[in-house]
Protein backbone atom coordinates (compact mmCIF):
# COMPACT_ATOMS: atom_id res chain seq x y z
CA UNK A 1 0.00 0.00 0.00
CA UNK A 2 0.86 3.67 -0.91
CA UNK A 3 1.56 6.32 1.53
CA UNK A 4 -0.39 9.10 1.61
CA UNK A 5 0.70 12.98 1.81
CA UNK A 6 -3.05 13.85 2.31
CA UNK A 7 -5.55 12.01 4.61
CA UNK A 8 -7.97 9.77 2.32
CA UNK A 9 -11.43 10.62 1.90
CA UNK A 10 -13.93 8.33 2.75
CA UNK A 11 -14.70 6.92 -1.14
CA UNK A 12 -11.05 6.00 -1.12
CA UNK A 13 -10.99 4.64 2.37
CA UNK A 14 -14.08 2.01 1.62
CA UNK A 15 -12.02 1.25 -1.68
CA UNK A 16 -8.80 0.13 0.27
CA UNK A 17 -8.89 -4.19 0.39
CA UNK A 18 -8.71 -5.96 3.70
CA UNK A 19 -5.30 -7.68 2.30
CA UNK A 20 -3.71 -4.29 1.49
CA UNK A 21 -4.22 -2.32 5.53
CA UNK A 22 -0.94 -2.93 6.90
CA UNK A 23 -1.59 -4.13 11.00
CA UNK A 24 1.96 -4.95 11.89
CA UNK A 25 2.61 -1.76 14.11
CA UNK A 26 -0.80 -2.73 15.86
CA UNK A 27 -0.32 -5.35 19.11
CA UNK A 28 -2.10 -8.46 19.51
CA UNK A 29 -5.25 -8.51 21.89
CA UNK A 30 -3.60 -11.44 24.07
CA UNK A 31 -5.35 -12.90 27.35
CA UNK A 32 -2.81 -10.81 29.35
CA UNK A 33 -4.23 -7.59 27.78
CA UNK A 34 -8.22 -8.84 28.07
CA UNK A 35 -7.22 -9.88 32.20
CA UNK A 36 -6.27 -6.29 32.40
CA UNK A 37 -8.87 -4.41 30.69
CA UNK A 38 -11.07 -2.38 32.59
CA UNK A 39 -14.97 -1.57 31.65
CA UNK A 40 -15.06 2.09 31.31
CA UNK A 41 -19.01 3.09 31.05
CA UNK A 42 -19.49 6.66 29.06
CA UNK A 43 -20.46 10.00 30.84
CA UNK A 44 -23.63 10.13 29.05
CA UNK A 45 -25.16 13.94 28.74
CA UNK A 46 -28.44 14.44 30.54
CA UNK A 47 -31.10 16.94 28.80
CA UNK A 48 -31.85 19.64 31.53
CA UNK A 49 -33.41 23.20 31.65
CA UNK A 50 -30.57 25.71 32.29
CA UNK A 51 -30.99 29.43 32.99
CA UNK A 52 -27.82 31.34 31.49
CA UNK A 53 -27.86 35.16 30.82
CA UNK A 54 -28.13 36.20 26.92
CA UNK A 55 -24.75 37.51 26.26
CA UNK A 56 -23.67 34.07 27.19
CA UNK A 57 -25.85 31.98 25.10
CA UNK A 58 -25.07 34.46 22.06
CA UNK A 59 -21.44 34.10 22.45
CA UNK A 60 -21.73 30.29 22.52
CA UNK A 61 -23.98 30.59 19.35
CA UNK A 62 -21.87 32.87 17.73
CA UNK A 63 -20.04 30.46 15.88
CA UNK A 64 -22.23 28.10 14.41
CA UNK A 65 -23.85 24.46 15.34
CA UNK A 66 -22.48 22.86 18.29
CA UNK A 67 -23.09 25.67 21.08
CA UNK A 68 -23.64 23.46 23.38
CA UNK A 69 -21.34 21.18 23.23
CA UNK A 70 -19.33 24.15 23.55
CA UNK A 71 -20.75 25.10 26.81
CA UNK A 72 -20.66 21.56 27.83
CA UNK A 73 -16.55 21.60 27.66
CA UNK A 74 -16.25 24.51 29.15
CA UNK A 75 -17.93 23.48 31.88
CA UNK A 76 -16.44 20.40 32.23
CA UNK A 77 -13.13 21.91 31.76
CA UNK A 78 -14.08 23.52 35.06
CA UNK A 79 -15.01 20.71 36.65
CA UNK A 80 -11.88 19.13 36.31
CA UNK A 81 -9.74 21.88 37.12
CA UNK A 82 -11.86 21.94 40.48
CA UNK A 83 -9.82 18.38 40.70
CA UNK A 84 -13.38 16.28 40.75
Amino acid sequence: MRKHDKPLTPRQIAAVKDQDIDFSDIPKLDDEFWRNAELVEPDRTEQVTLRVKRSVLAYFRAPGKGYQSRMNRVLESYVRAQGK
